[in-house]
């Protein structure tokens, strides 16, 4: 009986210490932290991925994508924020507030809209994005969409806003 206990006990051990050495994430792919994300962004580009860009009429529900280039998202770290549409053109400008949360293992951008008397909590429809990459610096966030029987990606760059 002490036999067992000890060989399991050994082999307990082994398998901790296997464990442990392992290499954590197995894709390669750099993991997004929820800080990586807080701050203010600016959106400096939009680009498509697998889709035509005269197929995508608006983003967000709110206005065609081109309108958000140049605008800011200022994330807060208790999940409040918001994006601005910097106006222009056939652009209004707007500020929409939003609640927002980032999902490390899911590597998900997702946030609500919330409107005056909103509260973020009974607000059940919202937005979720694949969280593509992020430094100090830069930051990518993907926006998939339906085209044909496929996912495509509007893909949304930001840099850091200048304090």
């Amino acid at each position: 009986m002490k036999k067992i206990f000890l060989i399991a006990a050994i082999l307990c051990s082994s398998l901790m210490v296997l464990q442990s050495c392992s290499p954590k994430g197995g894709s390669g792919t750099e993991v997004v932290k929820r800080g990586d994300v807080t701050g203010t962004w600016v959106l400096n580009d939009i680009t498509y991925e697998g889709i035509p860009e005269a197929s995508v009429k608006t983003l967000f529900g709110e206005a065609a994508p081109s309108c958000f280039v140049g605008g800011t998202w200022r994330l807060t770290n208790s999940g409040n924020g918001n994006y601005s549409i910097p106006g222009g053109g056939n652009c209004a400008a707007k500020v929409q507030s939003i609640y927002w949360s980032a999902s490390v293992p899911d590597q998900t951008f997702q946030f609500k809209k919330i409107y005056e008397g909103d509260k973020a909590k009974n607000v059940t429809e919202g937005y979720r994005l694949v969280l593509s990459t992020s430094s100090k610096e830069s930051l990518v966030i993907k926006s998939p969409v339906e085209y044909g029987n496929t996912t495509a990606y509007i893909v949304l760059h930001f840099t850091k806003a200048v304090k």
